[in-house]
């Protein structure tokens, strides 16, 4: 029977082998046919790469996001404008997570001592010590509960800190002078600004503040931890740990590269999608007359379905690292935490002379405590799974901080145009953005020697000269494409002056009615004083007396009682016809000249 026993018992442990080596070798083979069939559908057919958004400035050459010393130099910029001083309250919030830190550390330590008494008690049959140590722990509750809460408060006080410093200096920036237009118009580096502007600074921001908090705690453990352990037991057992840190570490370092370069892709197909949508919803009675509903239905598959390919991919990338995470970071740390911790346990020179309970209590507590710094090490090495996708936002929030310092002063940078007639007419005439002069002088517009070219290199006009003095009417005509539209782009130093010299009065005296008429977010007053507000309009004596006499000249004292009055708010771009929105145009030049 004893023989039998032990057959069985054999038996049974290879079938165990057996199972788990099939298992694993079947695991293995789906995660390589899931990358497979990854791969294979992200890419598009010849038919849908017709309806992708062409992506302005996507490159080969572009750099490719990554943990290095560039990431890190980006990073440090753009922390001195999240804090930029050390008396600022962004400051004093990163001091009082750091504090709230140390003292859950230290409740954590309480917890395991209480913890490791009030089990002793229960083991050695003590009523009054259990009954004294379950006191203390109830009455330590409220403590660590105001503890846990301080630090989630700190921490989502940080993320909305921080994000209101980064979009209070961006939006400084993109609407500083005219470089929202640059930005979309003269500049192809670029394509989703407000995707940047939005979600990409809300969720590096938010990045920000989880790993500050994810690395600060894992530290600040393990330098707890290590000095405990190396009271109780020893050095041996902290510094296999710390070993074990910095190879598994290395380890999944290298193989978590991919999620930056994931994380920018991901972020660069959600502008896209968006981008889509957008078009559709602001161009909606064209497309509405058109009968396009069908071709715009395609765009936004298209467009969704390589978000969705993407993601895909992505999430099946994070399942593979998830798996190995949790073996390396977790299951694996901890067997080498029982493993050190065991050691002088199970040594018969040591700890030989100590009683039972004084080894369990000792055991419990070191065991505890060695878990929780298994916990810690776990905890930092998968923190670098953050890093790394901070490391995309990064050179996102990089990328728009640099086209936009670069813009503020004048330069951009656009793919010019390879047609040869414009190329050769750009060598003749040596053309450079900026190179031309722009002179103001009251009563008149002058053009001397002044090419028509647009920004990505078409020369339209290679001299153009004219001048215009004020009470003279002049018509502008000619075929499409030939620089009408460009001219006045020129004059209103939208596009740069690739030379000669423009002779304009100065932008206060001079407006300009566009082709399409804009109206703003507010009241119907607002539409007619814009750009200034009702403050501004009543600071310089103009009442609505004044604003219904502008009216009257254009015919539209109607909308007035239409609308009920100049308080009325609604969608005016919708609310008025196209007429109607060229004559408050009218109106807004008027009213400008007025003022």
């Amino acid at each position: 029977m004893a023989v039998l026993s032990k057959i069985s018992a054999i038996s049974q442990s290879r079938d165990a082998r057996l199972f788990g080596a099939t298992s694993t070798a079947a695991f293995l083979y789906w995660i390589y046919c899931v990358n497979k069939a990854s791969s294979q559908k992200k890419r598009l057919s010849a038919e849908d790469l017709k309806f992708v958004v062409n992506e302005k400035g996507a490159s080969g050459d572009k750099k490719k996001a990554q943990v290095n010393g560039e990431f890190f130099k980006s990073l440090r910029g753009i922390l001195n404008i999240l804090v930029p001083g050390v008396w600022t309250p962004e400051a004093g919030f990163l001091t009082l997570v750091a504090a709230t830190l140390i003292t859950r550390s230290m409740c954590d330590i309480w917890m395991i001592h209480n913890g490791t008494l009030i089990e002793g008690s229960i083991i050695s049959k003590d009523m009054n010590g259990f009954l004294k140590h379950l006191v203390e722990l109830m009455l330590a509750m409220p403590a660590i509960s105001l503890v846990n809460n301080v630090l989630k408060y700190g921490l989502n006080e940080l993320k909305l800190r921080f994000r209101t410093r980064l979009s209070t200096h961006l939006y400084e920036r993109y609407l500083r002078g005219f470089t929202y237009y640059k930005m979309s118009n003269l500049d192809n580096r670029i394509s989703n600004a407000d995707q940047l502007l939005t979600q990409d600074v809300e969720k590096f921001c938010d990045s920000v503040v989880e790993l500050y908090s994810n690395i600060s705690k894992p530290i600040l453990d393990i330098l707890i931890y290590v000095q405990k352990l190396t009271q109780a037991i020893g050095g041996q057992a902290p510094g296999v740990m710390i070993l074990y840190l910095l190879l598994s570490g290395t380890l999944l370092t290298h193989l978590r590269r991919p999620i930056s370069r994931l994380t920018v892709t991901e972020q660069r197909l959600e502008g896209d999608f968006r981008y889509v949508n957008s078009r559709l919803i602001t161009n909606s009675e064209e497309v509405a007359f058109y009968q396009g509903n069908k071709r715009e239905k395609k765009n936004i598959d298209t467009s969704f379905m390589r978000l969705v390919n993407h993601l895909r991919c992505f999430i099946t990338f994070r399942f593979n690292m998830g798996f190995i995470d949790n073996i390396i970071a977790k299951y694996l740390a901890t067997c080498v935490g029982f493993s050190v911790v065991a050691y002088p346990y199970l040594t018969p020179t040591r700890l030989s002379k100590s009683e039972y309970k004084t080894r369990m209590q000792d055991y419990y507590r070191s065991g505890r405590m060695l878990v929780k710094l298994a916990e810690a090490i776990g905890r930092l090495v998968l923190a670098g799974r953050e890093l790394t996708r901070l490391a995309g936002f990064t050179a996102r929030v990089q990328e728009l901080l640099t086209v936009l310092k670069e813009l503020n002063v004048g330069q951009y940078q656009r793919t010019m145009v390879e047609n040869r007639a414009s190329s050769d007419n750009l060598s003749l005439l040596a053309l450079q953005p900026g190179r031309g002069l722009v002179v103001n002088e009251d009563n008149v517009i002058r053009f001397e020697h002044v090419p028509l070219v647009t920004p990505n290199g078409d020369v339209l006009v290679q001299e153009l000269n004219f001048e215009v003095q004020s009470g003279m009417n002049v018509l502008v005509c000619g075929p499409n494409g030939c620089g009408k539209s460009s001219l006045f782009r020129i004059l209103g130093e939208l596009w740069p002056v690739f030379g000669g010299c423009v002779t304009k009065p100065s932008a206060g005296k001079l407006f300009y009615i566009p082709q399409r008429p804009y109206m703003t977010i507010g009241t119907l007053r607002d539409q007619v004083i814009y750009p200034d507000s009702h403050s501004d309009m009543s600071s310089r004596g103009i009442s609505d007396d004044d604003l219904r006499e502008l009216l009257g000249r254009v015919q539209l004292t109607h909308i007035l009682e239409r609308e009920c009055g100049w308080d009325a708010t609604a969608d005016w771009m919708d609310v008025l016809s196209g007429g109607e929105k060229q004559r408050i145009a009218v109106c807004v030049s008027f009213c400008c000249l007025w003022c």
